[in-house]
């Protein structure tokens, strides 16, 4: 006599479950909001001071094309992560929405660390 081994695939039925690690992705993207945020805010509103050595109409291409691009994402990239940020933590706490809980999470960071990166790296003028 032998013994049957029947292993048993998830199916859609846990992928209904909750999951009890809903919170860590909204949670981690909120604290890194709220460093990353203001820290945005404050170098890229600071950044239009790289103009001060050449004056706005005799700076380098690359320095004006960097602000314009730090500028946008101020305004709109701003309001962009926190729909995102909102949206990671109002998506259902099922486990079939935990990848895109996850990439919102990270989407909603994309805006202030792209306009750290670039104030950073600011071409001279």
């Amino acid at each position: 006599m032998t013994t049957q081994h029947i292993a048993t695939l998830p199916g859609p039925a846990d992928r209904d479950e909750r999951d009890p690690r809903a919170w860590v992705a909204p949670a981690v993207a909120t604290a890194l909001m709220l460093v990353c945020g203001p820290a945005a805010a404050l170098f890229g509103g600071l950044s239009a001071m790289a103009t001060d050595s050449c004056g706005p109409d005799d700076c380098s291409d690359a320095l004006n094309t960097a602000l314009t691009w730090i500028y946008g994402l101020l305004s709109y990239g701003g309001p962009l992560a926190l729909a995102a940020l909102l949206t990671a933590w109002l998506l259902p706490w099922k486990r079939r929405w935990s990848g895109l809980r996850g990439w919102t999470a990270a989407l909603a960071l994309l805006p202030p660390l792209s306009v750290l990166f670039l104030v950073f790296t600011l071409p001279a003028p």
